[in-house]
C-alpha cells in the first residue's frame, strides 16, 4: 500500500514540535532544529508529506497573496497572520533596518513579532531549498477553520480555545496521547495542537483534498511554490 504517514510541524520556543499521522495513529516528536526533527521522524519511517507552519517562498517586492487571503479567511483571529517579510529584509540583522528595507520594497514595515521569527524563517527557507521532500505550508487557524466549517473565535492560548481545537481534532479521528514524551515537556499546548492540525492538512494534501491559497500558488525569485494549504 502507498505510504500514508504524514508529518505536521510547528515552531515552539525551544525548537520544533512535530506530530505524525498514520491513519488514526499519532506520534509526537521534538528537536531544536527542523532538519533534526525531520531526521528523527524519518528514523521511524518515511513520510509522504510534511506540512509546516512557517512561510515557504519569500517575496521579493510585495506582500504574498497567501498571507492576504489567509487574513481574510479566519475572522476575528486574523491577528495571527503576519505579512511575510521580503527576502532582502530578512537579510538585515536588526529590526529597524529590516523594517525600513521592507517598507521600501512593499510600502509597509515589519512587526516586532514577525522579525522575532527571523531565525526560524531563514532556517526553514534553507531547509526547504535542499529539496527531496514533499513540503507544504500551512496556517493552523486556516486549517482549524476548515476543520470546524467556520472560523474559530477563541484564542488557542485560552482554555476554551485549546479545548475546542482538541475536540475538533478528536472528532476527526486525531487523538493525542496524554503523555507525548519530550514533545509534551518542551512544547506548549497550542504548539502541539497546531502541529496536529498541520498533520491533518498534510493528510488531506496527500489524498488530493487540500486547497491552496492562492490557487494557483505564487512563485518568487527563490523558485519555491508559495501557498497556504488547508
Amino acid at each position: 500500500m502507498p505510504n500514508e504517514r504524514v508529518l505536521g510541524v510547528d515552531a515552539c520556543k525551544a525548537g520544533w514540535v512535530g506530530v505524525t499521522l498514520t491513519g488514526r495513529v499519532t506520534n509526537a516528536y521534538f528537536a531544536p532544529k527542523i532538519s533534526e526533527l525531520v531526521e528523527l521522524v524519518e528514523s521511524d519511517g518515511a513520510v509522504a508529506v510534511i506540512a509546516v507552519d512557517m512561510p515557504i517562498g519569500l517575496p521579493d517586492r510585495e506582500h504574498r497573496k497567501a498571507d492576504e487571503l489567509a487574513y481574510r479567511e479566519i475572522g476575528v483571529l486574523r491577528s495571527s497572520v503576519f505579512m511575510t517579510p521580503t527576502r532582502e529584509a530578512l537579510e538585515r540583522t536588526n529590526h529597524a533596518a529590516a523594517s525600513a528595507r521592507n517598507r521600501e520594497l512593499t510600502g509597509t514595515g515589519i512587526s516586532v513579532q514577525a522579525f522575532g521569527l527571523r531565525t526560524k524563517l531563514r532556517e526553514v527557507d534553507e531547509w526547504v531549498q535542499q529539496g527531496g521532500r514533499q513540503i507544504i505550508e500551512v496556517h493552523p487557524e486556516v486549517s482549524f477553520a476548515v476543520l470546524a466549517g467556520e472560523p474559530l473565535t477563541a484564542s488557542k492560548k485560552t482554555w476554551a480555545g485549546a479545548e475546542r481545537r482538541r475536540r475538533l481534532l478528536a472528532d476527526h479521528g486525531i487523538v493525542l496521547d496524554g503523555d507525548l514524551g519530550e514533545a509534551g515537556r518542551r512544547a506548549a499546548v497550542d504548539d502541539v495542537l497546531d502541529a496536529a492540525v498541520a498533520a491533518w492538512t498534510a493528510s488531506r494534501h496527500h489524498r488530493g483534498k487540500a486547497r491552496p491559497l492562492p490557487d494557483p500558488p505564487e512563485r518568487f525569485s527563490d523558485g519555491l511554490l508559495s501557498a497556504i494549504w488547508s
